[in-house]
């Protein structure tokens, strides 16, 4: 059972964890849950979690077993006796119990259920506070189990996008983060560059020993290439990470009059664009989003695009153009007698061409779409539980540097250039790989114990 952070707000850095004011010393509480639901769970976590949660009910939470859930009575002290048995009661409760390291923030940690009234979880925290905690401050329990060894920073971000998500598709990206293919990937990485380093520092060290081999700068160069395919591939999928979670871009396109706007509607269920039979009427892009089979696409219908001399006319087919050009999928629509519209189509975009008005599909009957449907499905981008996708704009920054730097290394490796420069470049991929996970850099001393344990120095 997991205990995601209840506000999304923008990911914390490693700089942030060294200036921040917060303490594990505190023991902290916050809803855990939106108001207004018939349900609400109230999280506590911190040393005094068990001892502030037991003041409140009949049950010694110390004493209980980790991951156990208990039925009691929530009720407050009298103000004039802390210690008198007329006792104000507030609600009936489960109590669950978390002891550490095996909970969310990796410190004792209790949730309770409550019922969802506005006031009963105000008391609750309320009564809390007076027992020693504090309000927990946004992303503060995600922050305890980052601090804690729980969670590395790519995972914490995974917790806010998990709760952010709409969709299967952006689901399972998301849960994947959390599970840590991500940081996998870059553990594995990260391993990989500090062979290299080693090699290179091997060299520098022991350049004077002639009795010692050293790895052949072509085995370096072959090395290094290996790590920046990785790190392409990782940054290359932001692209369709991005549009997966924003919504797949498609373009429906074509000469006015075809039925555009007739099959956005009949899409989406709803006349979300006028529909007339004056050529011209759609002057501007209209956008509204659909779910189909567990992924959201974006659809945009566009102005017709033909000859005219109308300038507010020509705008809405620039326009068009422009929207097409963006999109990852064209329904190229058209009719019989009429042309599909000549619009530049980049290899990477997927068309689909519509005839309308015709036996096999009719947009204003419904006709083709259940088949229209099942094509934009197949046409989505497709991920397995193995991929590792990109979503994040501070993650495709961190690899596009690292691939920046990288790539001179692989420079300074073609044209023999010395270790200890090549090495300053590496310490730099590293860098950018660590402001992902936040992890530290690799350090000279685990440099040397990578030498000394597989490179054999002085044999």
């Amino acid at each position: 059972m997991t205990n995601p952070v209840t506000t999304h707000h923008s990911p914390f850095t490693s700089e942030d964890i060294v200036t921040s004011p917060l303490t594990s010393e505190d023991t902290i509480c916050a809803p855990a849950t939106a108001v207004g639901g018939a349900i609400a769970v109230i999280r506590v976590s911190g040393p005094a979690a068990f001892s502030s949660v037991s003041t409140l009910c009949s049950l010694c939470c110390g004493a209980a077993a980790a991951n156990t859930v208990h039925f009691t009575r929530l009720t407050a002290p009298s103000q004039c006796d802390a210690v008198s048995p007329h006792r104000e009661f507030i609600d009936e409760a489960l109590v669950t119990v978390f002891r550490a390291p095996h909970s969310y923030t990796g410190e004792d940690s209790v949730e309770i259920s409550c019922h969802g009234s506005t006031y009963i979880v105000r008391r609750i925290l309320d009564l809390l506070v007076q027992q020693g905690c504090r309000m927990a401050r946004p992303g503060e329990f995600t922050m305890r189990a980052y601090l804690n060894g729980k969670l590395d920073l790519s995972q914490a971000e995974a917790v806010a996008d998990l709760i952010a998500s709409t969709n299967k598709a952006t689901h399972d990206i998301a849960m994947s983060q959390l599970r840590g293919h991500f940081s996998s990937k870059l553990k594995t990485l990260r391993d990989q560059l500090l062979k290299l380093t080693s090699l290179l520092e091997l060299e520098l060290d022991f350049s004077d020993h002639e009795d010692l081999e050293f790895a052949d700068r072509s085995e370096l160069l072959a090395l290094a290439q290996k790590i920046d395919v990785h790190i392409t591939r990782l940054a290359d999928s932001f692209d369709t990470g991005n549009a997966i979670k924003n919504g797949i871009p498609v373009a429906i396109v074509g000469a006015p009059n075809v039925g555009k706007s007739t099959l956005l509607n009949a899409l989406l269920g709803e006349e979300r664009a006028i529909v007339s039979d004056i050529q011209g009427t759609t002057r501007d892009a209209i956008e509204d989003t659909i779910q189909l089979g567990g992924i959201t696409f974006r659809f945009i219908d566009t102005a017709g695009i033909r000859h005219t001399n109308d300038q507010i006319e020509l705008m809405g087919i620039d326009r068009s153009i422009a929207a097409a050009q963006r999109a990852r999928i064209i329904l190229m629509m058209t009719e019989p007698g009429v042309s599909y519209p000549d619009i530049p189509v980049r290899d990477d975009q997927t068309v689909i061409r519509i005839e309308n008005k015709t036996d096999t599909f009719q947009a204003k009957f419904g006709i083709g779409l259940e088949n229209l449907r099942q094509r934009l499905i197949d046409a989505a981008p497709k991920t397995t539980d193995n991929d590792v996708i990109i979503t994040n704009a501070r993650h495709y920054e961190a690899l596009t540097n690292a691939h920046t730097h990288l790539q001179r290394v692989l420079d300074g490796l073609s044209i023999n250039l010395s270790g200890d420069l090549l090495s300053e470049d590496l310490r730099l991929v590293l860098a950018d790989l660590s402001e992902i996970t936040g992890e530290g850099q690799i350090t000279p001393q685990e440099t040397l114990n990578n030498i000394f344990s597989h490179f054999c120095v002085g044999k």
